[in-house]
């Protein structure tokens, strides 16, 4: 057979596979060289199915691990001059957790919904999101890095006024949430202060999350395509043994 004619009957060959997997065996003319032929052939299917499964298997494989998903520690220490990035929190989790808290009274040295006041507010909104940061203030203020003004500050980032007597947390578009004072509750107001007001500004997580690595994967629709062709050249280096 010239392997011209082997390349019309490929698309009818195709039609083929399905039942050849299935074990049926497809009687033609011909005697032991169509048996020569139908052994040839079903060799090189098998050998180029399980090539392509193989090239499947490492494809989907390799999707999978594109799929990134985050899991925040069980509790991890706010560094000082790092950022705790061990939770894979970032700031805007912390302003959407500190929200939760909105409307919760002010109570001295409180630290749940019951009543907190301004640090046990941050400690309490870092430890939500895995993050364990010191109970005061002072301590507080010596956390994470150091923002240089209000104009670089981002959501998320702590202020502290000179004093160290008060914390509050910056929601972006000048504004910050806290627990103002006896007789209040947490709440969102203009930011007040101004940078000659301030003793530190702290980022205690990334503003951001980190860009996920770049994994090069097959596309399940191309992964098919390389099976199907791996199939048509087995089959046609099959029936051109034969023929010789």
């Amino acid at each position: 057979m010239s392997v011209d004619a082997v390349l019309s009957r490929i698309a009818e060959i195709r039609t083929q596979i399905d039942a050849l997997r299935g074990g049926i065996a497809t009687a033609a003319a011909g005697g032991s060289s169509a048996e020569a032929t139908s052994g040839a052939f079903a060799d090189a299917l098998a050998t180029a199915t399980a090539t392509g499964a193989a090239t499947t298997g490492t494809a989907t494989g390799t999707a999978a691990t594109d799929t990134a998903t985050r899991t925040p520690a069980t509790s991890v220490d706010a560094g000082r001059g790092t950022l705790a990035t061990g939770s894979g929190a970032t700031g805007s989790d912390v302003v959407e957790d500190a929200k939760k808290y909105l409307g919760v009274p002010y109570v001295f040295g409180g630290t749940t919904r019951s009543g907190m006041d301004c640090s046990g507010l941050v400690q309490t909104v870092f430890k939500d999101l895995g993050v364990t940061m010191p109970r005061v203030v002072p301590d507080q203020a010596d956390m994470g890095v150091s923002v240089g003004s209000l104009k670089d500050a981002k959501p998320g980032d702590l202020i502290v006024p000179k004093g160290e007597q008060h914390i509050v947390i910056y929601v972006g578009d000048g504004k910050v949430l806290h627990a103002p004072r006896p007789g209040k509750d947490v709440r969102i107001v203009d930011n007040w202060y101004k940078d000659s007001d301030i003793a530190t500004i702290r980022r205690i997580v990334p503003s951001e999350a980190a860009a996920p690595a770049l994994t090069r994967s097959v596309p399940a629709a191309g992964a098919a395509q390389s099976v199907t062709d791996l199939q048509t050249a087995a089959l046609l280096s099959a029936m051109r043994g034969s023929a010789a």
